[in-house]
């Protein structure tokens, strides 16, 4: 599902009034209806409604909705920022109409002294800016949004939280704080940032028909992963199939007290369909290994504690994931240079890897072209240095993605993958549950599992992430968010699989 700028939603309007056509007053009846119609379904309407308006297109389907709502007898108040300026035409346009009904309660604010007590059973709908703002908001609409956010009602914004950037950060702006956001036709990137929760709510996306000639034609950098992407990934088994179609991975992982994250990273890449998998491990884990995954081969390292050096032809193996429990010792990183020396074939780094890397840039040049990162974001920041906001941060893991010819998967929420071809892909499953010890160990083990199984890099790292997210979601479903664990996750791989199937 591609993700679009402010700027190319407004020209899928102009797009659709063309070609429809229609007119786009029409248009914005078509998404007051949508609107209204979510607001019966959801049981809004069994109370009175404080819709606030500004006087751009925003404003005029909040003034659409109104009226709407007052033709099936609902109670409305309508609040309209009055600055001495006229709307725009589809706004004065409704807001003639608006007056056809005068049950409707009409009032302007000009200063602090119109607004109005907001009683605490009122559904107030913000139909302030919506996605045309450009620039923070002061003044007594600043001031008004303050009196909106502390009435304690529930707030339900259209389009937009009025005060929220579509594409940029939002840092320090005076911001509507929603309960929903109804939106229309497709995600927005603001509603993807970890930074805008507090602000966005709980996100719907209501289908309004603009023309799919549009959509089809533009190049969005951005797209959030749905089930057409993942299908046109995964490539289901064929019934002649044996291991050796499968590749072999070789997980490099653990150290002393910290051998459970191999054990979850072999797991999880087990279960992601690998044919054969070899860990090589400091001696300290051979029977703790060899116990919980049995069908995992095992070499030592000759140190005891510790991974030192890899005495075996890497180019064996189809893929190599290095980076869970590792440690970040002298001879351990040195090992990272040799494996870096020896396999020119895409690797998974994760974890101590990219620590490691963090601290000897020089190694960022040395990594195997196509290979794949996995930070979480300290983990990013030691890799390539700080930025002020999540927008900057994710323009910065495009950059470097291209400039590296690498994949860059930036965990959060809603992961991004980052390709070498400056395209980006934001992740649509995986919950908060999955904040816990372990987790990236699985992710690792799956994408490097993928890797092997010849998948590219972009298609392991999409594919990796997807399937992490929903065996997620179904752990938390039957665990809940608090009590899951990252063996939970590889737990629910198999019907992850089956969902995708």
């Amino acid at each position: 599902m591609k993700i679009l700028s402010a700027e190319e939603i407004r020209q899928w309007d102009q797009y659709t009034i063309q070609h429809e056509p229609v007119a786009s007053i029409a248009l914005m009846e078509r998404a007051a209806g949508k609107c209204v119609d979510w607001l019966a379904e959801k049981g809004y309407v069994e109370n009175p409604f404080s819709i606030f308006c500004g006087k751009g297109n925003n404003g005029g389907d909040g003034l659409a909705i109104a009226r709407l709502l007052a033709t099936k007898k609902y109670p409305v108040t309508v609040y309209i920022l009055e600055f001495g300026h006229k709307g725009t035409e589809d706004f004065q346009t409704n807001l003639a109409r608006l007056h056809q009904y005068p049950e409707v309660d009409l009032r302007f604010i000009q200063t602090e002294q119109n607004f109005h007590e907001i009683k605490k059973d009122e559904i107030i709908i913000d139909a302030l800016f919506g996605s045309g703002l450009n620039r923070g908001i002061e003044g007594v609409t600043a001031n008004l949004i303050d009196h909106i956010n502390i009435s304690g009602c529930e707030i339900i914004s259209i389009d937009m939280p009025s005060g929220l950037f579509v594409d940029r950060s939002s840092i320090g702006n005076t911001i509507i704080k929603a309960d929903h956001t109804l939106s229309f036709q497709c995600y927005k990137m603001a509603f993807l940032i970890g930074e805008n929760e507090e602000y966005t709510g709980e996100v719907h996306i209501l289908d309004i028909g603009l023309h799919p000639g549009f959509y089809a034609s533009v190049d969005s950098v951005y797209e959030l992963t749905d089930d057409m992407i993942i299908h046109s990934i995964h490539k289901p088994r064929k019934r002649f199939s044996h291991k050796g179609n499968f590749g072999h991975v070789l997980l490099i992982a653990g150290s002393f007290g910290k051998i459970g994250a191999v054990v979850l990273s072999a797991k999880a890449c087990m279960r992601s369909g690998v044919g054969l998998l070899s860990c090589h491990i400091p001696t300290c884990g051979y029977d703790i290994l060899q116990a919980t995954v049995p069908e995992a081969m095992v070499t030592t390292d000759i140190h005891s504690s510790s991974i030192t050096k890899i005495e075996d032809d890497l180019t064996k193996y189809e893929a190599i994931g290095i980076g869970p429990g590792i440690g970040t010792t002298s001879a351990t990183k040195m090992m990272l240079r040799d494996v870096f020396d020896a396999y020119r074939h895409p690797i998974v780094l994760d974890a101590d890897a990219l620590n490691i890397i963090g601290s000897q840039k020089d190694l960022l040049k040395l990594i195997p072209h196509s290979s794949v990162l996995t930070p979480h974001p300290k983990e990013f920041e030691r890799l390539f240095g700080e930025t002020s906001n999540e927008f900057d941060r994710i323009k910065l893991a495009l950059q470097k993605a291209k400039e590296l010819n690498l994949v860059i998967v930036l965990k959060g929420h809603h992961t991004l993958i980052a390709t070498p071809d400056g395209k980006a892909f934001f992740n649509s499953t995986g919950n908060a549950g999955m904040a816990t010890a372990g987790s990236g160990d699985v992710l690792t083990g799956i994408v490097t599992g993928l890797l092997a199984q010849n998948y590219s890099s972009v298609e392991a790292a999409i594919l990796g992430v997807y399937l992490h997210g929903i065996a997620g979601d179904l752990a938390a479903k039957e665990f809940s968010m608090e009590a899951m664990v990252a063996g939970d996750i590889i737990g629910q791989l198999g019907n992850a699989f089956l969902r995708i199937a």
